[in-house]
């Protein structure tokens, strides 16, 4: 018999709260106070979107620059704790960000 069981037998009305957290249910990815830094840069001169300043886990974040390359259909890389996406999508990647309830800045131009 396990240590919850035996405490369920002891106390049967007894109800587990769930812990209170910044984790978005429908994603499952963890929410931050700090604004996500959007930022447009041209390299080799052909322009790039980075993310930057996502104070999570790295796992999510991953998770997130990977549904956005997939919704925008672009290519993009994950380096350095930033999302690097192919082409100036700043307008179309905050507003993806704030309907998942991510705050987000934008940085430059």
């Amino acid at each position: 018999m396990d240590l919850q069981d035996q405490l369920k037998n002891l106390f049967p009305d007894y109800v587990e709260e769930e812990a209170t957290s910044d984790i978005n249910e429908s994603s499952g990815i963890w929410m931050q106070d700090d604004p996500i830094i959007c930022k447009y840069e041209k390299r080799k001169g052909k322009p790039i979107t980075i993310l930057e300043g996502y104070t999570g886990a790295t796992k999510d974040f991953k998770i997130l620059a990977k549904e956005i390359k997939t919704k925008l259909s672009v290519g993009g890389s994950f380096k350095d704790d930033k999302i690097i996406i192919q082409g100036d999508y700043r307008d179309k990647i905050m507003q993806l960000l704030k309907d998942k309830g991510f705050n987000v800045k934008r940085v430059g131009g």
